[in-house]
Formats: C-alpha cells, sequence, structure tokens
C-alpha cells in the first residue's frame, strides 16, 4: 500500500494552460451564426463566460416561467449583442439609420 502524497512539483502543465482551470482565451459577446437555437444569444452568453450553452439556455428559460424577466433579457440581448462578424448590433444599426440629432 502506498500511501505517499503526490509530488505537486512533479505535475507537468503545459505553457498552453498556465492556469489549470482558468479559460485563457476570451470571446467577444456575439451572437454565432451556427450553433444557435433561436437568434444565438444563449450560444453568445455560453461562449464568452465558457460555460455550456445548455446551462445558459436553463437559466432563461427558469426565468421566463418563474417571473417572466428570461424573454425581456433574451430580447435585449437579441437587440444589443452584435451577430458574429457584424461590426454592429441591431439595436445600433437601427438608430444609426434614424433621421436627426441621434447620430
Amino acid at each position: 500500500m502506498n500511501t505517499a502524497a503526490p509530488n505537486p512539483q512533479a505535475i507537468n502543465h503545459t505553457d498552453a494552460d498556465p492556469e489549470p482551470g482558468k479559460h485563457t482565451q476570451q470571446w467577444p459577446l456575439s451572437r454565432p451564426v451556427q450553433d444557435r437555437m433561436l437568434a444565438g444569444v444563449a450560444a453568445g452568453i455560453a461562449r464568452y463566460l465558457g460555460v455550456d450553452v445548455t446551462i445558459v439556455r436553463i437559466v432563461l428559460a427558469v426565468l421566463t416561467v418563474a417571473g417572466g424577466a428570461g424573454l425581456p433579457i433574451y430580447l435585449a440581448g437579441w437587440l444589443l449583442i452584435p451577430e458574429e462578424g457584424a461590426e454592429q448590433s441591431i439595436a445600433s444599426e437601427l438608430i444609426q439609420s434614424l433621421p436627426g440629432q441621434w447620430h
């Protein structure tokens, strides 16, 4: 029976993962064109936070059923989060297209 504790300095971490468990690549907040069900809000938020998209979808569904906040949050995300590859969100494009002093 070997009861010796593992040597923590003997663990080899590669340079690609300087701190295990930490996501080093930060994705920009955008709605992906692929891997989305409706408008891609949940997929974009999940990718940005580095969590599974199912978790974000469940949270939005619970918020919708429990107090109705999930639907306005989703709609706000659809309007305010730009689509992948786009420079502006839908709301920003709408404001830019309005005539007058909004520019």
